[in-house]
């Protein structure tokens, strides 16, 4: 079941029958409520699902014969954000319900029930919107690599340019429509809602369906949440109508008299407790809503929702205090009152990422249940926010087209799986040959970074078939797909198709560009990499000093580009032998990483391997293994748990185990390699068959 809302529900009770008329009225009524309904008739079986859920809130229906039981084995979940008691005796049950914060109540009758499952479900969308942090010190934000920044901070600002870049039409809302139904197809209630938004869509206004009852307003705040690439491109149309109807009242709003006059708005909700930390830690500041936004001029409306997150162990009721300039704010807001479907008095809403300066946390009482969180709206006039924002502008491909654009920030930013589906979705659409051309190429470098080299050189052939009919032999195109083909072909052991490869990039480049561009630098360090694969390492070590050349010229000297040519040549030094000089690159490149890179960035764990490699090989066995004990902290806080370089990490500290004679530990070290490898390496891998030919040398000495 395909899930589109925050929430979903999950019914457990002994006696549930499909068949039962009884049963069907209650999931139709809770199918007004929320789509997903998880229905269960055993205990074990209902722990164990809602113990695989981990990016939705779940609302838990409890028969009160099973709730006694199972409310001890769920309440301590943070997916289960509250708990329902459906039972036949009421009093009985509330007896043992009081001691349990999140059950919400014990109830006799459905509709009741229904309505209080509602505003659960309701208090839960407020306390789930997303919601991104830019602490004061994260440095020079006009020199700042975009991977130290929270990827729905990105995300949100980039996809707000695309999307008012594109112009739509009347025929998205009937695919948008179309694609609902395979959604709901089986929920009459949200078909009738489909059914009534496809044909009277133009007679309400974007803010009368966002906040009308259906599944409008849920479905935008999990994909903006999420991210979610396939069902943005479908809701794409109504994104860009919500944002140009709050800006059509915003201007009408504040372009008069009160135009120059501040005011106060206000937003009552949980916060994660992760997120409230954040947000302690952030102060001064910026923080922004990566959703749209609804707060409140009434206080003491908003209050409610705090009120009620206190009933929630794993939130931090917080009650936003918001200081609004019209003059200040680039973000649109208006009033809605008058235009929404509930006509909800004083409520103001926010298109997509509104930006705050961050100015007090402070417990409004004694008791320190709710904070209350200060905050003042900002502009492109916050200096901060504007370099920022250029910042994102330069490093996430400005060039690129519309929709093309997020594809390649997506590969960027590691996200590929999310990257792949957005390509293949968008190759389907796309009857234009240039565009097929590069939706093959990035294909190719999804598959690259994947490690699938064989599908990763299919891609990049077919990109490069289509370019070779449509483009002249020696334009600048060429020279990335043939670089990226050399990469293929190098990781394959084809190095002399390698080095063809990255030669013809070099002459196409030397012909386009100047001897000085950076792409040259890129190319003269795969030949170096690949020259230092064949064990020609004098030609490695003068390529990759081309390379270096090159870019201290073009960068500034904390860029990380800096650091990988600095990598390159530590590598080359230590196949020679010339350990020290190995160690004196790898220490320069680790010195740009930390000053460039996020703390726990897996560059770092790396440049910490290599350091450590040199100081194994010089001898200082202490030192080697300070350096990759620091490597595998890194990697375990930045990669899963079973990725192989964690497996190496253990490998190599269990190598340095056995150089000091500390078998025992090298054992243990070398067990746990082995253990990582079988799990993400396959069987015949060269690393594995090292790991395994170390680990019984050792076991031997123990027999």
């Amino acid at each position: 079941m395909h899930r589109i809302e925050n929430v979903l529900v999950v019914w457990l009770d002994g006696s549930i029958d499909p068949v039962c008329g009884d049963c069907q009225e209650t999931i139709t009524q809770l199918r007004h409520i929320v789509n997903n309904i998880h229905t269960y008739t055993d205990s074990d079986q209902c722990v164990d699902f809602i113990q695989t859920v981990t990016d939705n809130k779940i609302c838990v229906i409890i028969s009160g014969a099973l709730g006694q039981h199972v409310v001890p084995c769920v309440h301590g979940m943070s997916q289960v954000d509250s708990i329902f008691i459906f039972c036949s005796n009421q009093k009985w049950h509330e007896q043992w319900a009081k001691s349990w914060r999140k059950i919400k109540g014990v109830y006799t009758q459905l509709p009741v029930m229904c309505e209080a499952i509602k505003y659960a479900v309701k208090q839960c969308e407020q306390s789930t919107i997303s919601l991104s942090f830019i602490p004061k010190d994260i440095g020079d934000v006009s020199t700042i690599t975009i991977d130290r920044l929270d990827p729905s901070f990105l995300y949100t600002q980039i996809l707000k340019e695309i999307l008012l870049s594109i112009n739509f039409e009347e025929k998205h809302v009937k695919k948008f429509a179309n694609y609902c139904r395979d959604i709901f197809g089986d929920n009459p209630h949200e078909l009738d809602n489909i059914a009534k938004l496809e044909q009277k869509y133009f007679d309400n206004t974007p803010i009368w369906w966002y906040t009308y009852d259906c599944f409008l307003y849920p479905m935008l705040n999990r994909i903006l949440r999420l991210m979610d690439v396939d069902i943005i491109f479908h809701t794409s149309f109504f994104i860009v109508d919500l944002h140009r109807d709050i800006q059509r009242l915003h201007l009408k709003q504040y372009f008069g008299h009160d135009y120059n006059k501040t005011f106060m708005v206000y937003r009552g909700q949980g916060m994660s407790k992760k997120d409230f930390e954040q947000i302690s830690n952030t102060k001064d500041g910026l923080m922004s809503f990566n959703n749209f936004l609804f707060t409140n001029k009434n206080p003491q409306v908003c209050l409610r929702f705090a009120d009620e997150a206190t009933k929630n162990p794993d939130l931090v009721p917080v009650l936003f205090v918001m200081t609004i300039d019209p003059t200040q704010s680039t973000v649109p807001f208006a009033s809605i009152s008058e235009t929404s479907f509930h006509r909800t008095k004083d409520e103001v809403l926010f298109s997509i990422r509104s930006v705050f300066r961050i100015n007090d946390i402070k417990p409004m009482n004694e008791n320190n249940l709710i904070h209350e969180i200060h905050l003042t709206l900002i502009g492109d006039n916050d200096k901060d926010l504007r370099a920022l924002n250029n910042r994102i502008r330069e490093e996430t491909f400005p060039e690129e087209e519309g929709w093309y654009r997020l594809g390649v920030v997506l590969i960027k930013m590691g996200q590929y799986d999310k990257a792949e589906g957005f390509y293949e979705f968008l190759l389907g659409q796309t009857t234009h040959e240039n565009d097929k051309a590069f939706i093959y190429h990035e294909l190719g470098r999804i598959k690259y970074n994947l490690k699938d080299y064989q599908k990763a050189l299919i891609n990049y052939e077919k990109s490069l078939e289509i370019k070779q009919k449509n483009l002249p032999p020696n334009h600048a195109d060429f020279a990335n797909l043939y670089n990226n083909i050399g990469l293929v072909y190098k990781h394959e052991g084809n190095y002399s198709e390698a080095l063809s490869s990255h030669k013809k990039a070099v002459e196409i480049q030397k012909l386009a560009l100047s001897s000085q561009h950076l792409d040259l630098s890129t190319s003269y360090s795969n030949i170096g990499n690949v020259y230092d694969s064949m064990g020609n390492y004098l030609k490695a070590l003068s390529y990759h000093e081309k390379a270096l050349k090159i870019r201290q010229k073009a960068l500034p000297p904390n860029h990380p580009t800096l650091a990988y040519s600095y990598n390159n040549m530590g590598l080359t030094y230590d196949n020679m032998g010339y350990y020290s000089q190995a160690l004196s690159s790898h220490e320069k490149a680790l010195a740009i990483r930390q000053e460039a890179l996020p703390p726990n960035h897996p560059d770092l764990a790396s440049s910490y391997n290599n350091i450590g490699n040199a100081y194994d090989n010089l001898g200082d066995h202490a030192k080697a293994l300070k350096a990759y004990e620091k490597s595998l902290e890194l990697i375990q806080e930045s990669l899963p748990p079973n990725h192989p370089d964690l497996g190496r990490s253990y490998y190599n500290i269990g190598l340095v185990y056995q150089n000091m004679g500390n078998f025992l530990k090298a054992y243990a070290f070398y067990d746990r390699a082995v253990e990582i490898g079988q799990e993400s390496l396959p069987p015949e891998h060269p690393h594995l068959q090292l790991y395994k030919k170390n680990f019984e040398n050792m076991k031997q000495k123990f027999h």
